[in-house]
């Protein structure tokens, strides 16, 4: 890595000084914060008190804290030891809501655990599958993981909650303009501004949002009555956990699914900590897995949601030029002290949605990039050609056409779920069948 760290303001080893540490970690946290929209959803969902959703959400944050440290500090037995915090998942919403609604919040815990173990299960397999991902179905992976994120970030950027709401133009402004305070910041900025980038577009997006709508002032004035300090309250809900065999297959699919997408995210974490890696090494990402799949198992020990490993750190990363994974340890430890401040935590939370949308937006633009980059910096040929453009029709038929596959065979919908997933599992058999008379040439000349 040492001869890359020219390239870059703080490298995957170097702990930046005390007080770019903080702010950096928070700079991270901020992108964080976002995802505690999901177990505010989810109280809502199930008709949770505002006492059941403050312990929800401080449950959900010690886990994911608690992830991003034992991912990034870099244990010799556990965990990636790169920048890739982690943040309620969504991709067990949906999943972790139908489990809560038929057996209540232990039923919920305990299937998140089960899926947590197969992830586990699931890390030892990956570092035998290296054979498997050339480097471009790798670049294509990489990319896939920006274009997961594209649907919740432009939902945010114009300011929709539901299906159907009007699109305002103040939040049309908003978020133009936190991107590209952003994205100018980025490219014009040097030093702290450059490294800063992120936190000075949500800071000017969010007084902008101040300014031109009014809701946001109503919105801070209600924060007065939270408590500034608090336990989490254990009521009746979080005690308990129970399991469900008729959920067990949803469950194993969906934690199959949660394995590849923070495989990809694992993979782009480690082309830009290690850009000098001519293949991937996958001794640290069978270790991140593993981590991964502890962080979903202690998130339903705690009675919090399920937590994944997010593209939108490792986004930030890769456009700052700031890949210290000291940040995200801090960032974790940061998470885990404002789980305890529930004050806080609520104005973290009410962040303008064009404020979010934007700053998804300009941390998925570096994955999707950066993977394009990694696809083709090899020579193409047809082979290639069909493979990832297979692939890429049907991984991003799921987000275009999601109803389509709610009526489609069960194994059909099991392997159709999302762009990311769906797209690397059609690539590596793909790969493998186009490829099929050169393995049988090479098995030939050996003989």
């Amino acid at each position: 890595m040492a001869k890359n760290a020219e390239h870059y303001e703080y490298s995957v080893n170097q702990v930046p000084p005390a007080r770019h540490l903080l702010v950096l970690s928070t700079q991270h946290v901020l992108l964080m914060v976002i995802s505690l929209v999901l177990p505010v959803l989810f109280a809502g969902q199930i008709n949770g008190t505002a006492e059941f959703a403050n312990t929800l959400i401080a449950f959900s944050m010690l886990a994911a804290g608690l992830g991003s440290i034992i991912q990034s500090v870099g244990l010799s037995f556990i965990g990636s030891g790169y920048l890739c915090p982690n943040l309620c998942g969504p991709s067990y919403f949906s999943l972790s809501l139908s489990a809560a609604w038929v057996g209540g919040l232990p039923l919920m815990r305990g299937m998140i655990i089960i899926a947590g173990m197969v992830e586990m299960a699931l890390a030892p397999i990956i570092q035998k599958l290296k054979n498997i991902f050339p480097t471009f179905i790798v670049g294509l992976v990489v990319a896939m993981v920006g274009v997961s994120v594209v649907s919740p970030s432009i939902t945010s950027f114009f300011g929709l909650a539901f299906r159907g709401d009007a699109i305002k133009s103040p939040d049309i402004f908003i978020g133009m303009f936190t991107l590209m305070v952003m994205v100018l910041a980025n490219l014009w900025g040097k030093g702290i501004a450059k490294m800063y980038c992120l936190l000075i577009g949500m800071l000017s997006g969010w007084i902008l949002a101040l300014i031109f709508i009014p809701e946001y002032w109503h919105n801070l004035a209600a924060v007065k009555d939270c408590s500034i300090f608090a336990l989490p309250t254990i009521g009746p809900e979080f005690r308990g956990i129970t399991f469900d065999f008729k959920m067990i297959i949803p469950f194993v699919v969906i934690a199959i699914s949660g394995s590849l997408k923070s495989f990809g995210n694992l993979l782009a974490a480690q082309k830009i900590s290690e850009p000098e890696l001519k293949k991937p090494n996958f001794i640290p990402i069978r270790k991140g897995l593993l981590a991964d799949g502890f962080s979903t198992v202690l998130a339903g020990l705690l009675g919090g949601m399920a937590v994944d490993t997010s593209s939108s750190n490792i986004g930030l990363a890769g456009s700052t030029k700031v890949v210290s994974r000291w940040l995200s340890v801090g960032a974790g430890v940061i998470f885990v002290i404002l789980a305890f401040f529930p004050k806080f935590i609520t104005i973290l939370s009410m962040m303008p949605k064009p404020v979010m949308g934007a700053a998804i937006i300009f941390t998925g633009c570096f994955m999707i990039c950066m993977g394009l980059q990694e696809m083709f910096s090899e020579e193409w040929n047809p082979r290639k050609t069909f493979t990832a453009g297979i692939s890429l029709f049907f991984g991003l038929s799921t987000a275009f056409l999601p109803s389509l596959y709610a009526r489609a065979p069960h194994f059909i919908q099991t392997l159709f779920t999302d762009p990311l997933p769906t797209t690397t599992i059609i690539a590596v058999i793909l790969n493998q069948i186009f490829n099929f008379d050169v393995v049988l040439r090479n098995l030939k000349n050996k003989n």
